[in-house]
């Protein structure tokens, strides 16, 4: 049974990782674009407007699964594309393009981490955080953390469709980075397949308790 208080805290968890699943797409767009191809602005997709980046199966219904059945919370936005053919450097833009997302996730974690001490040393100095409005701020500044996290770490896995495998192929010889665009197909797969055998937690855990060693201390 779903009480009231899960509710507001996935009310809290929807609007941060909304937040930062549009900021990440909009990092690909974003450089998309520096690096001369303006595909992802004509189709909308470099803005941080959730709407244009929400997939409903992976951005709504499977984090409101994972959330209220206590699974890993694992979720997706649309990719954003861009046109290879309007950039003069193939491989930096592809590189930057891709690691561009993890990026500003991990840009996202340092700021929810100066605010989380910014409100740890308002609590020191005295100040009152539990049942004013500094709560709510509170809660999804713990929750921005550990997500960026998350998401930085996640996509950074060179499993396909992921951004990391995007950049792995670069720094392979060229024999080997092509046996390797061979898995492309099946990358959804042996992702599903991680996620079940619990390779995915094993990754992101080391991650997530360096960054709640850092909250706590």
């Amino acid at each position: 049974m779903i009480d009231t208080a899960q509710l507001v805290q996935f009310l809290f968890f929807m609007i941060v990782f909304l937040f930062s699943l549009s900021v990440h797409e909009a990092a690909h767009a974003w450089t998309a674009e520096w690096f001369g191809d303006p595909t992802a602005r004509y189709l909308g997709r470099a803005t941080l407007n959730p709407i244009p980046h929400i997939d409903v199966v992976g951005t709504l219904i499977f984090p409101a699964i994972a959330f209220f059945s206590g699974g890993l919370l694992f979720g997706w936005a649309k990719p954003v594309p861009w046109n290879p053919l309007h950039v003069k450097d193939r491989r930096k833009a592809d590189i930057w393009i891709s690691a561009a997302g993890p990026i500003s996730n991990v840009l996202l974690l340092a700021l929810f981490l100066l605010a989380i001490k910014g409100l740890q040393s308002y609590h020191m100095a005295g100040g009152v955080i539990d049942g004013t409005m500094l709560e709510p701020l509170w809660r999804m500044c713990l929750m921005g953390a550990i997500l960026n996290t998350a998401l930085a770490v996640f996509n950074m896995i060179p499993i396909p469709p992921l951004d990391g495998s995007w950049i792995l192929p670069h720094f392979l010889p060229s024999g080997l980075a092509d046996a390797y665009q061979q898995i492309r197909p099946y990358g959804f797969l042996i992702l599903i397949a991680c996620f079940y055998f619990g390779v995915l937690s094993g990754v992101l855990r080391p991650f997530i308790q360096i960054v709640q060693w850092i909250i706590a201390g």
